[in-house]
């Protein structure tokens, strides 16, 4: 049976590289990072049961590329919604509809899909915004922790990479149509 979920976008920075180890280049592109704990068997469970991954991330093209490369995680996924080539930051929906459109996924089918990311005036809003599910990696302090209006509240919180894992069975498990609550 396929799943439920037809994909699951990530954030890049603080959700699945830790953004303090990144090293930059003059023009700010990272050249290597490392992974938050977790993020790499996380990604390959995912690819396992088969879900269909995209990248919806703000920044430079070339630093997804180099430090998903570094850590053999380039390949896993299948689309790259970067902002400097969209020409927009998130949380504009074309950074979404792009990643969606390029899978293959049909507006109506928004709903079936997860957006996980580390700001709740970016991802969770964005992905809000296309009733995408939301889930916010609370892993780093950096940004804001707490929403600043509803449009940027999260429907899961996870705070290490693993824990995706159960939320996205639990959805599987769910009658269709039927929403899911977080605990």
């Amino acid at each position: 049976m396929p799943p439920h979920i037809l994909a699951v976008c990530f954030d890049f920075g603080d959700t699945l590289v830790d953004e303090g180890s990144e090293v930059k280049d003059e023009e700010q592109t990272s050249l290597r990072g490392d992974l938050i704990p977790g993020t790499s068997e996380m990604l390959f469970e995912l690819k396992r049961r088969g879900y269909r991954l995209a990248l919806v991330a703000d920044g430079r093209p070339g630093t997804y590329r180099n430090v998903l490369t570094q850590h053999g995680l380039h390949e896993l996924f299948e689309v790259f919604a970067v902002s400097e080539l969209l020409n927009t930051l998130k949380p504009d929906r074309r950074m979404f509809v792009y990643a969606l459109e390029k899978l293959g996924i049909a507006e109506r089918d928004y709903p079936r899909t997860v957006m996980v990311g580390n700001r709740l005036d970016r991802d969770v809003k964005g992905a809000n915004q296309l009733r995408m599910i939301s889930v916010w990696m609370n892993w780093s302090p950096r940004y804001a922790q707490a929403p600043a209006d509803p449009s940027e509240e999260p429907r899961f919180t996870i705070r290490e990479p693993g824990e995706l894992l159960p939320i996205l069975s639990a959805l599987e498990a769910q009658e269709e149509g039927k929403p899911l609550t977080p605990d």
